[in-house]
């Protein structure tokens, strides 16, 4: 096996030295924070959430801060594997004995509405991110097929999905080109888009609509108040409303919210540009897939005909010291025909993940203090719908908001030092279930 790799492990860089990095396809000029400003909200985080957020409250006239520790799109939102899904992170009909039929249906309603509007921002700000369609659920177990063969009959029948069909074994064989599956879904009302453009295509349609952005400028501490006043290293900010747009980079910002999520590490690799016969032998529809592996197995083509691999995660805070063949072994065991392809990028990412895998949304304190995170991995559609209930509910209109905190998001047990332990031991165990 040959390497030009370029491989991320640090946090130093002003974007990690990813694929998505190297093709990003637009530079933002922006300047740190310097001195004192005052707005009506101030955002914290340039990834989707915050970047959305920013968009929608200046398109309704708001007067927007958007503050960001590094770059815009420089955390998950600029490292994901680009898949834009279908439904919420939970399935419906597990959402359907949780909240009720008619809740669950809402909560599919948001979901597809979060890729209109993803597309639809796409369309209209003409963000150059490669959006295609398509995304594969390919079952790794004989009786997940059997499961997905159902949930797509309850889509069709329950909710009038007929985007979505069912795939025997030999048809997914051929869609993947690979024979490690025993059937699953198709899904061509779901897409894939190069995460980082279309995160600064977001900040520059914030930008074009009056939203102040700041780089290099990392929030230090907040005091609510009348109005709320948000210290920095750069500066202070006074803000009628606050905006917590961080997930897996939070921190120690907001002890509130800390414990509600546990940020965990995902990775990725890019293989070199692959030769036309092996591309129509292992994805010749050029869809995204994701398996059912607990910890799964999720990739893609890019624009320029590389295998894009993300596979393996780790819940410490460093990343692997070869990230490259801690990905490469799970890619190998689905394309063993890819041994000698040169890996080219290998990075990491953190995201969020809730105890119930739904996404975090609510209000802190009595001074208009906003927060969306723990999207767990299915952030690019429902991230981007986030900031625009957010702009919704700071303008008084917060039922779609307000609907996720129906469902109560509980604490990890342990709090900050013991919920690690815990969570190793049960993703350990999860991980263990996809091997046996």
């Amino acid at each position: 096996m040959a390497f030009k790799l370029v491989q991320d492990r640090s946090d130093t860089a002003d974007y990690p030295n990813s694929y998505y990095h190297a093709s990003q396809n637009r530079v933002l000029e922006l300047s740190p924070l310097d001195g004192s400003r005052r707005a009506d909200v101030c955002v914290v985080g340039g990834g989707y959430t915050g970047l959305s957020s920013a968009l929608h409250l200046a398109e309704r006239g708001y007067d927007v801060v958007l503050l960001e520790a590094r770059q815009p799109g420089w955390g998950a939102s600029g490292r994901n594997g680009g898949q834009l899904c279908s439904g919420q992170r939970k399935d419906q009909i597990t959402l359907t004995k949780m909240v009720g039929a008619d809740a669950a249906r809402q909560f599919w309603e948001l979901a597809e509405a979060a890729k209109d509007l993803a597309k639809k921002i796409i369309t209209d700000h003409r963000i150059d991110c490669d959006l295609k369609p398509g995304i594969a659920h390919p079952d790794h177990k004989h009786g997940y097929a059997k499961e997905s063969a159902a949930y797509v009959d309850f889509l069709r029948r329950q909710y009038d999905y007929d985007q979505i069909e069912y795939l025997e074994r030999d048809a997914m064989a051929e869609l993947v080109g690979s024979d490690s599956y025993y059937g699953g879904s198709l899904d061509m009302g779901a897409g894939h888009l190069h995460p980082l453009n279309y995160a600064l295509g977001l900040a520059d349609a914030a930008l074009a609509a009056g939203a102040r952005l700041y780089r290099s400028t990392a929030v230090e501490s907040y005091q609510e108040g009348s109005p709320n006043r948000i210290m920095t290293n750069q500066g202070v900010v006074e803000a009628d409303s606050i905006v917590l747009a961080c997930n897996g980079y939070l921190g120690k910002l907001e002890q509130r919210l800390a414990g509600k999520i546990m940020p965990i590490n995902n990775f990725v690799i890019a293989t070199e540009p692959l030769g036309e016969s092996l591309l129509e032998r292992i994805n010749p529809r050029d869809v995204a897939i994701a398996d059912s592996r607990f910890v799964v197995n999720y990739y893609r083509l890019s624009a320029d005909k590389r295998m894009l691999f993300g596979g393996g995660e780790n819940y410490r805070q460093n990343f692997p010291g070869d990230i490259a063949n801690f990905v490469r072994k799970p890619m190998l065991e689905i394309y063993p025909e890819l041994a000698d392809s040169r890996i080219d990028y290998a990075w990491g990412g953190t995201l969020a993940v809730t105890l119930n895998r739904m996404p975090h949304f609510g209000r802190l304190g009595k001074h208009n203090i906003y927060h969306a995170q723990g999207y767990s991995g299915q952030g690019v559609a429902m991230a981007t719908l986030a900031g625009q209930l957010i702009a919704d509910a700071i303008a008084g209109e917060a039922e779609n908001f307000d609907l996720f905190g129906t469902i109560p998001t509980r604490t990890f047990p342990g709090g900050d030092l013991l919920r690690w332990p815990g969570l190793v031991l049960g993703m350990s165990y999860y991980a263990l279930r996809d091997r046996f």
